[in-house]
C-alpha cells in the first residue's frame, strides 16, 4: 500500500446501475437510498452514469430524487438537473446497418437505442428516420461473440464494451461514461480528482480509471477490478453504500 496515498476530495459520485447500484432484482436497496441520500445532503453531487437509456433510467432517478446530471447510453447523451438534454453523442446510421448486418451474418441477438426508443431484436423498417446512440450484441457463444468483436474492432470507428461478459456495446469512438462525466464536471466546476466513479462492467473502466478514485464491485469482471483503485462489496451487499460510507461519509 502507498503509504503516502491521500484520501481524494470527493465532490461527485458517479455510480453505474445494473450490476452496481441494482441488485440482481434490479431494485435499489434501502442502505444504498440512505448513503446516496446523506451524500446529497452533505453537498456532494450524485450523477447515475448508466449504459441505459433516459427512458429505462428515469424511474430510479425520480425514486432516489437526485438533483444533478445523469449520464446515460455510455455517455451517449447528459441530462441537465432539471432534465433538459445537455449533450448527445450519435452512431452514424451506416454504421448501425453494418452492425444490423453482422447480427443477421452470425444470428445473434442485438438491441439498438436511439433518441427515441430501445429496439430489441428488430429494427425500424427505415433506419435512417431515429437518431442512433449505440449498438449492442447478445451473443451466448464465445467462439462467434470474439469473431463479432474482432470485425468490430477492425473497423476502427468504434467505442466497444460491455456490460456483461456475454455481450458487447458500441458507441462512437470516444464515447464513454468518463468523457460525460468530464462533461459534467466542467460544467459544476470540479475536477476529475473529486470524482469517486463505481461500476462493474468493461463500459465502467473508462470512468473507474480516469476519477480520483475508481471503485470496482464486488461482483465486477476481473479485468475492471485490476483496473479499480479499491474494491466494494458485491450489489447483493450494498457495495455502493460501503464505499460511499468509506470514502465519503466517514
Amino acid at each position: 500500500m502507498d503509504l503516502n496515498y491521500k484520501k481524494p476530495d470527493i465532490k461527485l459520485i458517479a455510480l453505474d446501475m445494473d450490476g452496481t447500484l441494482l441488485n440482481e432484482r434490479h431494485e435499489v436497496s434501502e442502505e444504498n437510498r440512505q448513503a446516496i441520500k446523506e451524500a446529497e445532503r452533505r453537498g456532494v453531487h450524485v450523477v447515475l452514469s448508466t449504459g441505459r437509456s433516459l427512458k429505462t433510467a428515469r424511474d430510479y432517478v425520480l425514486s432516489l430524487e437526485l438533483s444533478s446530471y445523469l449520464v446515460t447510453v455510455n455517455g451517449g447523451e447528459i441530462w441537465g438537473p432539471n432534465g433538459e438534454l445537455v449533450a448527445r453523442n450519435m452512431v452514424d446510421t451506416e454504421h448501425i446497418q453494418w452492425m444490423y448486418d453482422l447480427t443477421r451474418e452470425h444470428n445473434t441477438g442485438f438491441w439498438a437505442t436511439s433518441s427515441e426508443d430501445v429496439w430489441r431484436n428488430n429494427m425500424p423498417e427505415d433506419l435512417f428516420s431515429q437518431e442512433w446512440l449505440k449498438f449492442g450484441f447478445q451473443i451466448e457463444e464465445d467462439e462467434i461473440r470474439e469473431s463479432v468483436l474482432n470485425k468490430l474492432k477492425d473497423k476502427g470507428v468504434f467505442e466497444i464494451s460491455n456490460s456483461s461478459l456475454k455481450n458487447i456495446e458500441v458507441n462512437a469512438l470516444g464515447i464513454n461514461k468518463a468523457k460525460g462525466l468530464e462533461k459534467v464536471c466542467g460544467l459544476l466546476g470540479i475536477s476529475m480528482d473529486n470524482v469517486m466513479a463505481v461500476g462493474d462492467s468493461l463500459n465502467d473502466i473508462a470512468m473507474i480509471t480516469e476519477a480520483g478514485l475508481g471503485i470496482a464491485m464486488g461482483n465486477a469482471q476481473e479485468t475492471v477490478k485490476e483496473a479499480a483503485d479499491e474494491i466494494t462489496g458485491t450489489n447483493r451487499e450494498n457495495g455502493v453504500a460501503q464505499a460511499i460510507e468509506k470514502w465519503v461519509l466517514s
